[in-house]
């Protein structure tokens, strides 16, 4: 099995430019047939076209709620500019047909009484407690089954960027134990995404303990931690492998492992 996690950049290139990249990049993404794709920072307009898609920050205008639709009209105007400001963004999964979806589920990573007990347990101040709360994080999962007969428990997720990174380290633990806790017996767990946490982290030694008995993760913030069976190194696409027509699609690389 081979599974692909790429956070999309809210569909835009670096530089920024006011058109969206948001086709080119799935297009580019799903090329090679990937088994899963796990993606983050998707337009909320766009997560229909997935397998399964999850809001995380819904669509706004101002303090003011708003529809997807609107959203994608609004940032027309400048994706470059916008990004996420009036449309939203949310975390999908694309599973290819040749696997079955069991079951669908997902968690709020940081809703406000786990900001509460955290911030409380972390010492955070006034700011960095009011910071954290401005955007809403999620982890979804999708099950999966095959046709050899295994099955795999897939969690998708995209952990808060702030500096201090102890926060991040909680939404990653909550991600991680809300997956294993719907994971069946005999289930093939797969952590995926965004975790703005580098392998040095103490929650990514944690996961990667034989106690969690997660696989080691590769370079950078964006991860494929496998539990259950045997993997291939994390794979990072190089910058060359994600331009396209002169442009550099994200300010993320692709990163994949191959489940064997």
């Amino acid at each position: 099995m081979l599974v692909r996690t790429w956070n999309l950049f809210h569909g835009n290139a670096i530089p920024p430019r006011r058109r969206s990249f948001f086709d080119e990049m799935i297009r580019l993404a799903t090329a090679d047939d990937p088994d899963v794709l796990c993606v983050q920072e998707v337009p909320a307009w766009a997560l229909g076209r997935f397998t399964v898609g999850d809001v995380a920050a819904r669509p706004t205008v101002g303090p003011l709620p708003s529809s997807a639709g609107l959203g994608r009209r609004l940032t027309s105007f400048n994706h470059g500019l916008l990004r996420s400001a009036f449309s939203g963004q949310g975390n999908a999964i694309a599973v290819a047909p040749r696997f079955r979806v069991l079951a669908h589920g997902h968690l709020e990573l940081n809703p406000r009484h786990f900001r509460v007990a955290e911030g409380r347990r972390l010492g955070l101040g006034f700011v960095g407690r009011n910071a954290w709360a401005k955007e809403r994080r999620v982890v979804q999962t999708a099950r999966l089954g095959a046709n050899d007969g295994r099955t795999y428990l897939v969690a998708n997720t995209h952990c808060t960027s702030l500096p201090d990174r102890r926060i991040a380290q909680a939404e990653l633990l909550r991600a991680a134990t809300f997956a294993t806790s719907n994971a069946e017996p005999g289930d093939i767990v797969v952590l995926a995404g965004d975790f703005n946490l580098t392998a040095a982290a103490s929650a990514m030694r944690e996961l990667t303990s034989p106690e969690w008995g997660f696989s080691e993760p590769g370079p950078g913030i964006d991860h494929v931690l496998v539990r259950g069976a045997e993997t291939s190194a994390p794979r990072r696409w190089p910058t060359e492998r994600r331009r396209v027509d002169g442009h550099l699609l994200s300010d993320h690389a692709p990163v994949e492992v191959v489940i064997t």
